[in-house]
């Protein structure tokens, strides 16, 4: 067995680690050891659908070091207007660049691409059977906890005939032959891809049948942008945010606000949601998606035969002629939370809702410049990811805590006005005292964020 050894072992090459590994080489001498069972940086985006897009703005996406964007409006499409939204295929690119022309160069990095992590300090390549022993002088970064889930390497929760025309969204490309119709199966982002896609390649509205199991709070795509046009729709949104938290009398109510006030959209205004997964979506995708009327919400998926599809509260037909899309993936297959920092153990998860990157890059920087696991995990308290509707009263409980934290640090503020991930302050950067609109906005998100704080604590008393 080949002894390896590094300052800091980062298992898993993916966003997260490495914006995570970024901040280590940019701002010390630490030396980094990199472990993926992929033969490429990217983690998920190496497996996932052709046709997929991030579903943030480019701008504040990748490394801290890298732009991965050229800071473009989109022009023309479903997108039209916003910040440019990078393909899959760009993503992957730009994590191999990074790696190839940032990492590597700097020979502290050792990358090992396509191995297995056994656990305790032992890898094995996948390729060769070579199988190493390594020593974290300082950290072991175990990213895996994020792990993505995708439709491709994703196996259903339900049983599927062998004479049923079954497939994950990212075989859709390669069908030749128009079929009698489509099933798309999940409400999630991966569903609403799939329809949008199918719709864009011009299939009959009506010639989609979409299994929705539960319908979900959506985030305004428009209220996402850095770009300063969009300065009043995202500070804007952030303010109407915090003023409803603070007002809500009730978690229904505060959803009713926060629909009225433009932060939450939903495609189908006559369900009431109960799903929250902070996916973002244009106000045209939505329209386009209001196309689809055979909506079908049974419950979720049990079987799928070759002239039937049993759901949790009911049965539906179907055919051999009709090919069944799958989209019931989880975005992310571990929804629990651990500590941050433990021990010799970093356990990277989001410290601020919907930037997981950001997170990674802010958590390498806190265990560079303070000591003590108590001290880091006061500033890097796990945000929990949201599934159920009521989640976003949970999650944004722990990030107002976590801005709070920040906030007691000058160093910290700094550093976050700073980097590149984070989209907020590059809004705020060059704001000047006299321009009374905005310093209205600044001003009223100041006046309403410790109300929210507090009323969190009694709109979360009633959802315990």
């Amino acid at each position: 067995m080949r002894e390896l050894q590094a300052d800091y072992v980062v298992v898993g090459s993916g966003a997260v680690g490495m914006a995570f590994a970024d901040i280590i080489l940019t701002e010390s001498d630490a030396s980094v050891l990199i472990i993926d069972r992929y033969a490429k940086p990217g983690g998920h985006w190496n497996v996932a659908y052709p046709f997929v897009e991030l579903h943030q703005p480019a701008a504040f996406y990748g490394v801290s070091s890298k732009e991965l964007s050229g800071g473009r409006l989109e022009q023309g499409g479903l997108n039209d207007g916003l910040g440019e939204l990078a393909t899959g295929a760009q993503v992957s690119a730009y994590f191999d660049d990074v790696m190839r022309h940032q990492f590597l160069p700097t020979g502290r990095v050792q990358y090992y691409p396509s191995c297995d992590y056994q656990g305790d300090g032992q890898f094995e390549s996948k390729i060769s059977g070579e199988r190493f022993s390594i020593t974290a002088n300082k950290k072991l970064v175990d990213c895996t906890h994020l792990n993505t889930e995708v439709p491709s390497t994703h196996l259903p929760n339900f049983s599927v005939a062998d004479d049923v025309r079954f497939m994950p969204l990212n075989d859709l490309p390669k069908v030749c032959e128009a079929p009698a119709g489509y099933v798309v199966i999940g409400a999630g982002k991966t569903g609403i891809d799939a329809c949008l896609w199918l719709l864009g390649k011009g299939v009959d509205p009506d010639a989609i049948t979409w299994i929705v199991s539960r319908d979900a709070w959506l985030l305004d795509r428009r209220n996402t942008q850095i770009a300063d046009k969009f300065f009043f729709e995202t500070m804007g949104s952030y303010a109407n945010q915090m003023e409803s938290l603070a007002e809500a009398e009730s978690p229904d109510a505060l959803f009713e606000k926060l629909e009225e006030t433009g932060y939450f959209v939903r495609i189908h205004p006559d369900v009431k949601p109960s799903m929250f997964h902070a996916a973002t979506i244009s106000r045209p995708e939505i329209e386009e998606l209001r196309r689809i009327k055979n909506v079908i919400r049974l419950g979720r998926v049990k079987s799928i035969s070759r002239d039937q599809i049993v759901l949790d509260k009911g049965v539906v037909p179907t055919s051999p002629e009709i090919i069944h899309v799958d989209c019931s993936a989880s975005a992310l297959a571990n929804i629990g939370i651990k500590t941050i920092f433990t021990g010799k153990i970093i356990t990277p998860q989001m410290v601020r809702p919907y930037q997981p990157v950001f997170s990674a890059a802010f958590i390498a920087h806190v265990e560079l410049s303070y000591a003590g696991d108590d001290t880091k995990n006061r500033f890097c308290a796990p945000v929990p990811l949201p599934n159920h509707d009521t989640d976003f009263l949970r999650f944004t409980a722990v990030s107002l805590a976590n801005q709070y934290q920040w906030n007691t640090e000058p160093a910290l503020r700094a550093w976050i006005a700073g980097n590149r991930l984070d989209g907020p302050s590059k809004l705020l950067q060059g704001l000047k005292p006299d321009d009374a609109e905005k310093m209205q906005v600044v001003k009223r998100i100041q006046e309403s964020v410790p109300r929210a704080a507090a009323n969190l604590q009694r709109l979360l008393q009633q959802v315990s």
